[in-house]
């Protein structure tokens, strides 16, 4: 139950990365491919010139040992340092949010449940707002056009404080007992946000599926192309990618009772019509889309009080 990171630098100045990998103990593409990229460091097939790397192969080593999303909950919805831990990821976010804040740029590797292709989560625009401020949009944007991968998601945060906020409502009318985790004001602020929260960006990599050998390919390929990007590394420099497919997030649907059901088998990035028959409350209210858009990160096996699916459009 040990955290491990290792830490690696050039003898020029430059920016400072760190990768991580396993925050959901059952995504493992980020841990092989971090250890292959550190295998090219030690047989020198890979040299770290300038600035400085760090590699958290295993983010959340409860979660991992178990084979499991979490260990006692879900690390990337509730990270902050906390004075009194309880749960064993409040003592990974101790561990963890100080090594962030020691860095620029944060890139995070997942996988998904569902065979879809790679695609990239990102932050906001610049803004000087309340719940993100923001002011690296466009390093974080260049940095997404070199990770080899064509489609990217944005608007995360302010879907997550909606969901709250709807939440919050219902708990006011309806004697279900709710999840406490998912109505904190904070929730929805993981590795990436955490990172934004202290200056630097971030990007969420889903590598693909978790069992799909291409996943560690997709994650490998990536750390490559972001060490020679940043001139981390002496690798080539990357060429950013073409045809691009952008969506935001709109919303997110609560289950509400165990007898709610989805209409179909959806997947994310399944294409809806304004209209399309989604699913069915236990009560027998109809939930159709409210617009031409897209299904994001469907759980038929979400509890009651937790996230069911989300709603994004096209840019």
């Amino acid at each position: 139950m040990h955290f491990q990171s290792t830490q690696l630098s050039g003898i020029f100045p430059g920016p400072r990365l760190i990768v991580t990998g396993a925050v959901h103990g059952n995504e493992t593409c980020g841990t092989i491919a971090i250890k292959r990229v550190l295998a090219d460091i030690d047989a020198g097939r890979v040299n770290i010139v300038a600035g400085h790397v760090t590699f958290v192969p295993i983010t959340n080593p409860l979660a991992y040992q178990k084979g499991d999303r979490v260990g006692d909950r879900n690390l990337n919805r509730n990270l902050y340092p906390v004075d009194e831990p309880v749960e064993f990821e409040d003592h990974v976010a101790n561990w963890l949010c100080p090594l962030l804040a020691e860095h620029d740029a944060l890139l995070d590797l997942h996988s998904t449940r569902a065979k879809n292709p790679a695609f990239a989560m990102l932050g906001p625009v610049d803004n000087d707002g309340d719940l993100q401020p923001f002011k690296h949009h466009a390093k974080e944007r260049e940095m997404a056009a070199h990770l080899g991968v064509h489609r990217f998601v944005d608007g995360w945060l302010d879907t997550y404080s909606l969901g709250v906020r709807h939440r919050q409502q219902r708990a006011q009318t309806t004697a279900t007992p709710l999840n406490p985790h998912n109505m904190d004001s904070r929730y929805g602020v993981g590795t990436t946000e955490y990172m934004r929260s202290v200056g630097g960006y971030a990007i969420t990599l889903e590598c693909g599926q978790h069992d799909d050998s291409q996943s560690p390919e997709v994650g490998y390929r990536a750390i490559l192309n972001t060490l020679a990007l940043l001139g981390i590394s002496d690798g080539p420099k990357p060429q950013p990618v073409t045809n691009v497919e952008h969506l935001h997030l709109q919303d997110v649907i609560d289950k509400h009772d165990a007898g709610d059901s989805f209409s179909r088998e959806w997947a994310s990035f399944d294409r809806l019509t304004k209209g399309d028959w989604i699913g069915t409350r236990q009560d027998g209210t109809k939930l159709v889309a409210p617009f031409d858009g897209y299904m994001m990160f469907p759980d038929a096996k979400s509890l009651p009080g937790n996230e069911w699916y989300y709603l994004a459009r096209a840019d």
